[in-house]
């Protein structure tokens, strides 16, 4: 993709900003994103960025869809929240066998998916493919897609084949939405719950963790650009955090605005920008949001540098990338509490940015992907010369 393309999907997604922030409220107070807002970030070409050249997509470097979604989640927690997990859809999708992406994308190359990857529901193998039953919960976005890509688990086989996560991918005709988002946070994101009732799945729409892991999906065949050679949760992890990374950097702004002009009365009405003690609070979450995003920016261009160039991803790079994807929603949260605590009361009123934030910002952190604890130890083990098993590095 030439830069110029990605810069100009990048401008159109700055000048729809002040709009996205000017509704955040009502997209909160909805529940789900509004089809003029789905409509906008469409035409601004940000959902094409990961997604293949085959299908008018962009192929971009991940670091031009990240600095997007940032952008995004700084005005409107919820907006970029879907935003970055509609949009990383192209760039799983682009791993499937060509047939699937043909499925979704032959007949409209904007066509859309949400998803739920926890293996909740029953697969079971069938000729030809797979049957599909049961609910998945926390679909961001799912009112806006036509398809949804669900995870769940194959059991071992009666001939000794082990078990296996693999992601199935199903049309909305085969699926049922219920309305169930009712949350402290992230609440305009419309997260409902999908229910399967005897889905039958072509083998070809399906994709196992462990191809995935690999770096070696049948997808590679056809799309063959550096971008899909980058390990699925080293893409998928990041598209997690970086939301949380813009939520925090959102509160960060309006605090600063905010504390320009709040006078403090319980000291002597002092202004509140000139109380040393707020200088450094300020201070501290500004190297915080720096230190998550610069370690993000230095993952994902080494890996795209290797991607690039040929060459194998080693495995203390892809558990780096991993440290420092929980390290970063972690310095994150911890730099959206310590502003939302330097607020004062006034920041506790509804409506405000700075509650709002810090409520979607702490339901962001509760993602599965943002495990601190598993996934430092997996570096941990890393370092210690210990095998590594888990798919998601």
């Amino acid at each position: 993709m030439e830069a110029s393309a990605g810069a100009a999907v990048l401008t159109a997604v700055h000048d729809l900003v002040p709009a996205l922030r000017e509704r955040a409220q009502e997209t909160e107070d909805r529940r789900a994103l509004s089809a003029e807002t789905v409509k906008a970030l469409a035409e601004t070409g940000f959902f094409r960025l990961l997604q293949p050249a085959r299908f008018g997509g962009y192929e971009a470097h991940p670091l031009t869809f990240l600095r997007g979604v940032r952008e995004l989640a700084a005005a409107c927690g919820s907006t970029g929240w879907v935003a970055s997990v509609i949009g990383v859809h192209n760039w799983q999708l682009a791993l499937f066998p060509a047939p699937a992406q043909q499925d979704v994308w032959g007949d409209d190359p904007g066509t859309r998916m949400s998803s739920s990857y926890a293996p909740t529901g029953t697969i079971r193998a069938v000729d030809g493919g797979y049957r599909v039953n049961g609910r998945w919960s926390f679909s961001s976005g799912c009112d806006h897609a036509d398809w949804a890509l669900l995870g769940g688990i194959i059991p071992p086989g009666d001939d000794g084949s082990p078990a296996d996560f693999r992601t199935f991918l199903l049309p909305a005709t085969d699926y049922v939405i219920e309305d169930v988002w009712h949350t402290v946070g992230l609440r305009g994101t419309g997260s409902n719950d999908i229910v399967v009732t005897d889905a039958f799945v072509p083998a070809y729409r399906s994709l196992s963790f462990n191809d995935t892991a690999r770096c070696a999906c049948p997808g590679q065949e056809v799309n063959t650009a550096p971008l899909y050679r980058i390990p699925y949760a080293s893409i998928f992890s990041y598209a997690i955090t970086t939301p949380i990374i813009g939520m925090a950097t959102g509160a960060y702004d309006a605090h600063v605005d905010y504390l320009r002009e709040r006078v403090r009365a319980a000291y002597a009405g002092v202004r509140a920008a000139e109380d040393p003690y707020s200088q450094v609070r300020v201070a501290i979450a500004a190297a915080d949001l720096d230190a998550a995003w610069l370690a993000l920016e230095a993952d994902l261009s080494e890996l795209m540098e290797l991607a690039t160039a040929g060459e194998k991803l080693p495995m203390r790079l892809r558990l780096r990338t991993r440290r420092d994807q929980v390290r970063g929603t972690e310095l994150a949260i911890g730099a959206v509490d310590r502003l939302f605590e330097n607020s004062g009361g006034r920041a506790l009123a509804t409506g405000t940015p700075i509650q709002r934030f810090w409520r979607d910002a702490h339901a962001g952190r509760v993602h599965a992907i943002n495990d601190p604890e598993r996934a430092l130890s997996l570096f941990g083990r890393g370092e210690f010369g210990l095998p590594i098993t888990d798919a998601m590095v």
